[in-house]
């Protein structure tokens, strides 16, 4: 009943997203909206997704993969284009090359830190956390550094860049985004009975016939995939993902992943939509999404950790 009723506001909230305030001019305003609401609906089914998968493998539901240094690694990014050749230099790259490195670095880099973490021994996951964070400060204080040397007018241009933005996704980049997306959604949704057996633990798992490094190798590459996509279509968002899986969590009320996967994806979705809605329709573009995201989601992370303190 949750999941029917999560599908019937995901379409209300699309279809409201594509009508309201269109005045009559269909043949312009469809095409546009269509094509923003769907990287909206592509992003938020990808953060959802790879947060609740994360939260399955740690065991932690106050843990999102930003901690993996996503963001940071995304941050140095950036800086990097600004200090070597400049946005006037950098706004000529074709937007399929930059979307491609851009990805191929975020996933290259995280599947370094995997094999590092796998190679030899037992290492615990939150080990991998905890080596997230330090390379994270190490990418943040490089690209700090860099920031305080560029050119002024670059470093206000990289201001923006830094910053997660809905209203600019590159439309030409959803296709082959979605494709990423599709091909490591078949994988999991694959092994979704797997994901239930992970969350009775490491050693249950094993004990249940799960070839746990196995598993737990390919769940971070797909999370790495459905992090780099969504950070490089649209920037950093962190406590997004934080938000929508905890959101799910206390709807379904249900630890199984074939319940939790969709309802964390369509929370998302109406999330986005109509957040993305309301700013544009009462708000008339005065604030960000994003910044709305990140403070409600701030607060949900601070709740989580006082409730855990309890």
């Amino acid at each position: 009943m949750v999941i029917i009723l999560l599908v019937i506001l995901t379409i209300i909230a699309s279809v409201a997203f594509m009508t309201v305030g269109a005045g009559g001019h269909w043949s312009f305003v469809l095409p546009l909206r269509a094509q923003k609401l769907a990287g909206l609906l592509l992003i938020g089914y990808a953060m959802a997704v790879s947060t609740v998968l994360f939260q399955t493998i740690t065991q932690n539901h106050i843990l999102t993969p930003s901690i993996m240094g996503f963001d940071a690694l995304y941050v140095l990014i950036q800086t990097l284009v600004a200090f070597t050749i400049g946005y006037v230099h950098g706004a000529a790259i074709n937007p399929y090359l930059r979307f491609a490195v851009e990805t191929f670095v975020m996933v290259s880099s995280a599947a370094l830190l995997y094999r590092w973490l796998f190679a030899g021994g037992r290492r615990d996951l939150m080990f991998l956390a905890l080596a997230g964070l330090v390379f994270g400060g190490l990418l943040r204080s490089l690209s700090n550094f860099l920031q305080r040397v560029i050119d002024p007018g670059e470093f206000a241009v990289l201001q923006d860049r830094l910053f997660a933005s809905f209203n600019l996704i590159d439309s030409s980049l959803l296709s082959i985004a979605a494709i990423l997306v599709f091909s490591v959604s078949v994988i999991g949704w694959r092994m979704r009975r797997s994901f239930d057996v992970l969350v009775l633990g490491r050693d249950s798992a094993i004990n249940l016939g799960i070839d746990y490094t196995r598993t737990v190798r390919t769940i971070l590459m797909i999370i790495a995939i459905l992090v780099s996509v969504s950070t490089a279509l649209v920037g950093p968002v962190t406590f997004f993902g934080l938000l929508v899986a905890n959101l799910a969590y206390r709807f379904v009320g249900n630890a199984r992943h074939a319940l939790m996967l969709p309802a964390s994806a369509l929370i998302a979705m109406i999330c986005l939509v109509g957040g993305q809605l309301v700013l544009e329709r009462l708000f008339g573009f005065n604030t960000s999404l994003s910044i709305v995201i990140e403070f409600f989601g701030g607060i949900a992370f601070i709740i989580l950790i006082m409730q855990r303190a309890r």
